[in-house]
Order: C-alpha cells, then sequence, then structure tokens
C-alpha cells in the first residue's frame, strides 16, 4: 500500500518562500477566502486573536493584512461587535494577452492609452535580441495604459524612425504597438514573435502601475519584421499581474 499522505493543514504557510511581506501574503490570502466565498457577504470573519493563532503570526501583521482589505473596501471593522464582509473583489481578469497576430492587432475594449514620453533617433534598450536585421534608428514611446481609471500595462514601443512619419500623431495614444506598424499603407508584417515571463515589480513598476512592490507581474516582449527582414518594431510590456489572463489555443 502507498504510505498515508497527510491532509495539508490550512493555517500553515511557508512565508519564507517570497519575498512579500507576510501580511500582504495574508491580505492575498483573505482576499480569496472572500472571493470563494469561504468568508461570505455580510458575514463575520474569526477575530485578531483566532486568525493569528491559525496562521501563527503576530497580532499586528493580522492587523496589517484586513487593513488593506479594509482600504479595499472588502471589510468593515465594527467596534465591539467585529469584523465583517462588506463587498466581493471584483474579477479582475479582462486584459488577455493573445497568441495570435490577429488579437494582438485588436485595441482592447475601454482601454486609455497615456504617452509618458517620447525619444527620437535611439537605439532599443531592450533585455531581448530579436531576429533580424536592426534599423538605423528608432522612436521610442513610453505609454501606460488604463482601463476603469486603473493601470494596467506599462509599455516601450521601439518604432522604425523611418515609418514614424507615416504614422498618425494621433495614433500614438490610441492604437495598440504593433496596429501602429500594420495600419501603415504597404506595410506586411511577415514575422513577428512574442515572449513572456513573470517577475515581480520593482519600486519604480509598482508606482507607475499602482501595485505594492514585488508583487507579481508579467513581462511581455513582442517584434515584428518587415518582408526585407528589418525590425521595425520592438515592444517590451509589463502587465499587471491581478488582471492579465494569456489564453493559447492547442491544436
Amino acid at each position: 500500500m502507498p504510505p498515508h499522505k497527510p491532509a495539508a493543514v490550512e493555517g500553515v504557510i511557508d512565508f519564507g518562500r517570497s519575498v512579500l511581506p507576510r501580511y500582504v501574503q495574508l491580505a492575498t490570502l483573505f482576499r480569496g477566502r472572500i472571493r470563494s466565498g469561504d468568508w461570505s457577504l455580510n458575514a463575520q470573519i474569526p477575530t485578531v486573536d483566532d486568525l493569528s493563532a491559525q496562521y501563527a503570526v503576530a497580532r499586528a501583521t493580522i492587523r496589517q493584512a484586513l487593513g488593506l482589505l479594509e482600504e479595499e473596501g472588502l471589510i468593515s471593522r465594527q467596534r465591539a461587535k467585529g469584523t465583517f464582509v462588506t463587498h466581493r473583489p471584483q474579477s479582475k481578469l479582462w486584459c488577455e494577452v493573445s497568441s495570435d497576430l490577429s488579437g494582438l492587432l485588436r485595441a482592447r475594449e475601454g482601454a486609455v492609452i497615456e504617452l509618458l514620453s517620447e525619444e527620437r533617433q535611439v537605439q532599443p534598450r531592450s533585455a531581448f535580441e530579436p531576429s533580424g536585421k536592426l534599423a538605423p534608428a528608432y522612436r521610442h514611446l513610453r505609454r501606460r495604459h488604463w482601463r476603469d481609471t486603473q493601470p494596467y500595462l506599462l509599455a516601450d514601443v521601439y518604432i522604425d524612425e523611418n515609418l514614424c512619419p507615416r504614422i498618425p500623431r494621433a495614433a500614438f495614444k490610441s492604437k495598440p504597438a504593433l496596429q501602429l506598424i500594420s495600419d501603415i499603407p504597404g506595410m506586411k508584417i511577415v514575422e513577428a514573435c512574442q515572449t513572456l515571463t513573470i517577475g515581480q515589480a520593482d519600486v519604480a513598476t509598482a508606482s507607475l502601475l499602482q501595485v505594492p512592490l514585488n508583487a507579481p507581474i508579467a513581462f511581455v516582449h513582442r517584434w515584428a519584421a518587415d518582408k526585407n527582414g528589418r525590425v521595425v518594431l520592438i515592444a517590451d510590456g509589463i502587465y499587471r499581474g491581478d488582471v492579465v489572463r494569456l489564453d493559447v489555443q492547442l491544436k
């Protein structure tokens, strides 16, 4: 007979495996309990003392975690009565990272693009090396994408400088990176590639995307080449980890 495998203990968390502060990890866990209905709407949640004992952390750490949920409007702490669930977290999985070219050319419904800065005649500062010949110079657009008053994507877009005069100025604030190129008359993208990796937000990224330091983020690197093999676009995007979803159709 196979050896007996003990059941997981709900209150045991290996805090040492994450660089996130304990109260942030606990807030994520508690938020999940509300989302799943384990802590139901209008119900009273366990006391600070009970949660402190269950997760083997200081009461101050529990209070910090609950403080985050209270700031989000998910719970309400009432003197002499306890803490109650007031709202459920809204589903934030509304930003799909498409895995096909047609999907990457579609603008996100309700999205607003903010142009943070613009540099001309530069070379790409990217951690990834695209296949193909680089253009002599690129236009660098630093953009931040918003939806429902919330930033969800920070992007560094490099466009072949020779192509920029053929792109309407307003498009820099309205079109996805690949669409900026594909909408140029006579332009044909013959090769495109996308790479996705997972990481954690540094101080600057956390500030721009309005997420906690070391929060999960997704790095998406894209490049596209024309019929002559010239790399006409390089785009490095950083997505908030709590809003992004990757769908891949298996064939």
